[in-house]
């Protein structure tokens, strides 16, 4: 099991991760690691296999070959456990049109079993933070002001 007291901890890690579709490699031999507290970004071109990493990172794909870990936990067995220390918003996120922010937001904070007073809280902060008042209850699709959907 993991160490996650340790500050100095590696809190993501690709080894040797490749994926292929057929004889095509979006991404072949992948290797690093980012330390906790670190702040990193992927840049390359299209088609370089940004996402296709991140995908695999995140366990929503399995990688052909390699290994990913999130603080010290292995996607590959243990992708619930690692997706519980991770947050990702995909360039493009879902977006549940028919949802208000306040149902979406609760319903992502119940899926990561988040203690109803700690969500609670947390949906207070976000809220604020975000001034999402005025639209809390109104659907994601909907128009807000007649300027686009309520979370554009």
């Amino acid at each position: 099991m993991a160490d996650h007291s340790d500050a100095n901890q590696t809190m993501i890690e690709a080894v040797g991760l490749s994926k292929f579709y057929g004889e095509f490699a979006a991404t072949r031999d992948v290797t690093f690691s980012v330390p906790r507290g670190q702040i990193c970004a992927f840049l390359g071109p299209n088609g370089a296999g940004k996402s296709t990493t991140m995908k695999m990172l995140t366990g929503y794909l399995a990688p052909s070959d390699g290994e990913a870990r999130i603080g010290g936990f292995d996607l590959s067995a243990d992708r619930l456990k690692a997706a519980e220390i991770l947050g990702y918003l995909p360039e493009s996120g879902p977006l549940y049109r028919e949802m208000t922010p306040e149902s979406f937001l609760k319903y992502a904070g119940k899926t990561r079993l988040m203690p109803p007073a700690q969500l609670a809280e947390r949906l207070d902060y976000v809220t604020d933070q975000c001034g999402l008042g005025e639209v809390w209850g109104k659907a994601i699709g909907e128009k807000a002001n007649g300027r686009g959907s309520v979370l554009q």
